[in-house]
């Protein structure tokens, strides 16, 4: 997908994993040696026996779910080894196609459009859902159903930037366009300028167009900090799970004409895996419901405003909701 990374702690062995990088995208790893037991999932260790790998994407989030579901598996009894933080969107799914993974989350929009080549979305959440899961069956790829938690683009402006200019909607950001060019400024990272499901499709969509000199290309964990200062741009590109967007009290602008993606994140596991272990959708999914956009915001805060360890985080919201408990 696209992202921030800012994640150094526990995962840091990904730097080897990076270096190494070859076919799956894997190369490394470490146990997960928590001493946890089920709560509400995983009861009688219906895993017991299995040995199961972890991965995911290098950014906050996606660690972040990674471990979630790495405690999961270790709580309902198999040896789990942890490959979370890989670089890159492919080196996660080809790792879960070939073998050299068993699970990760994934994000529906970006199945839809990056993965399996699609330009034109579908509005329905559950739609593209099924629609990616159909899709990718004959990959050797199984979706389980899921979370609320929808980790899409989005503009975002300070209060006082979205008052002066009266944004509420990315059609008030087309107006205001044409009627003051100059007052539309973008900090956005490089990928989104050129992505057909950013930048240049939601010009197209919502007819308009940012002039280049009024782009500030930027890495996107900067951009949170430039449109919060209100300085460098009007408006920033955004993730609408960011931690970032209430600490900072940035105002989203409604993508009225429903142009982004849905990415909801739902677990994806080797289907031969999941032939093996089709337990694993019953241990995963009342975590998953759990995943709201609001509960994303508040774990990802933890990492991104706060410093602390995702790993530490997963684990707290985990024994908190009673999912697990320590040992």
């Amino acid at each position: 997908m696209r992202r921030r990374f800012s994640y150094t702690g526990r995962a840091a062995w990904a730097l080897v994993a990076a270096v190494g990088l070859a076919g799956c995208g894997l190369a490394s790893g470490s146990p997960v040696a928590d001493d946890v037991e089920p709560g509400s999932i995983g009861r009688g260790q219906p895993l017991k026996g299995a040995d199961l790998t972890v991965t995911s994407k290098e950014f906050t989030e996606q660690i972040i779910l990674g471990q979630i579901m790495a405690l999961a598996f270790k709580a309902a009894g198999a040896e789990v080894l942890d490959r979370t933080a890989i670089q890159g969107s492919i080196g996660t799914r080809e790792a879960v196609k070939s073998g050299a993974a068993d699970a990760n989350y994934e994000y529906t929009g970006t199945a839809w459009i990056t993965y399996l080549g699609h330009t034109k979305p579908i509005a329905d959440p559950y739609k593209q859902w099924v629609a990616v899961r159909d899709e990718d069956r004959g990959k050797g790829l199984t979706w389980l159903p899921p979370a609320p938690m929808d980790n899409t683009y989005a503009f975002a402006a300070n209060q006082a930037n979205a008052k002066k200019y009266r944004l509420e909607t990315l059609s008030d950001v087309a107006a205001l366009s044409k009627k003051d060019p100059d007052a539309v400024t973008l900090c956005l990272d490089g990928e989104f300028a050129v992505r057909e499901d950013g930048l240049p499709g939601l010009e197209k969509k919502y007819g308009f167009s940012i002039p280049s000199q009024n782009l500030k290309k930027m890495d996107s964990g900067i951009v949170y900090n430039e449109v919060t200062s209100g300085r460098s741009c009007t408006l920033g590109e955004v993730f609408t799970t960011d931690g970032r967007i209430p600490e900072l009290n940035l105002k989203v602008l409604e993508d009225d004409k429903k142009f982004f993606p849905n990415y909801n994140a739902a677990p994806v596991i080797n289907s031969k895996t999941f032939r093996k272990y089709p337990v694993i959708a019953k241990i995963l999914d009342p975590i998953t419901k759990k995943l709201t956009t609001p509960v994303a915001q508040q774990l990802n805060a933890k990492v991104d405003v706060d410093g602390e360890d995702p790993h530490e985080v997963a684990k707290d919201w985990m024994v908190k909701e009673g999912f697990i408990r320590e040992g």
